[in-house]
C-alpha cells in the first residue's frame, strides 16, 4: 500500500490546519504545519483547489497568497453534515438514526438548542417542509 494520502485527506488535513492558525498562511507555512514530508506545490495545488470551491479566502502576500478558512469548523461541518441529510432519500429516517446514536450529553444539548427562544427550533425555516 502506497503512503499517500486521499485528495479529500490532503483537503481535510490543510482545513486543520489553517483552522488551528492564528490568521492567515502562505503555502509554504500551511505545508511545515502539516506531518509528513509533502511537496510544496501539492499544498499550492490544494490550497488553490480548497479557494476554488469556496472553502478558503486569500489574500495577497508578496508574490503568493495567504490563505485562511471562508468559515469556521463548526460552520464547515454544519453545511457538511446539511449536504448529506439533503443528499438522503429518506430525510425522516436519516434524522431518526443520528438522533438514536447521539450520547445522552449531545442529545440533552441538543434539545437545549431546539428549546432556546430565537433557536434553530423556533423559526420561520423550522415551520417549512423540507
Amino acid at each position: 500500500m502506497s503512503g499517500r494520502r486521499a485528495r479529500g485527506e490532503l483537503e481535510s488535513d490543510v482545513l486543520a490546519a489553517l483552522w488551528a492558525a492564528e490568521g492567515p498562511r502562505t503555502a509554504r507555512q500551511v505545508r511545515d504545519d502539516l506531518p509528513g514530508d509533502l511537496a510544496y506545490t501539492t499544498v499550492l495545488t490544494i490550497l488553490s483547489r480548497l479557494h476554488e470551491k469556496g472553502m478558503l479566502v486569500r489574500h495577497r502576500e508578496g508574490r503568493g497568497y495567504a490563505y485562511e478558512p471562508a468559515r469556521d469548523e463548526a460552520s464547515h461541518t454544519a453545511r457538511r453534515m446539511r449536504s448529506l441529510l439533503d443528499g438522503g432519500s429518506d430525510r425522516e429516517a436519516v434524522l431518526a438514526r443520528f438522533v438514536s446514536e447521539l450520547s445522552a450529553d449531545d442529545e440533552h444539548m441538543l434539545h437545549q438548542l431546539l428549546a432556546e427562544p430565537g433557536g434553530p427550533g423556533q423559526g420561520e425555516s423550522s415551520r417549512r417542509k423540507r
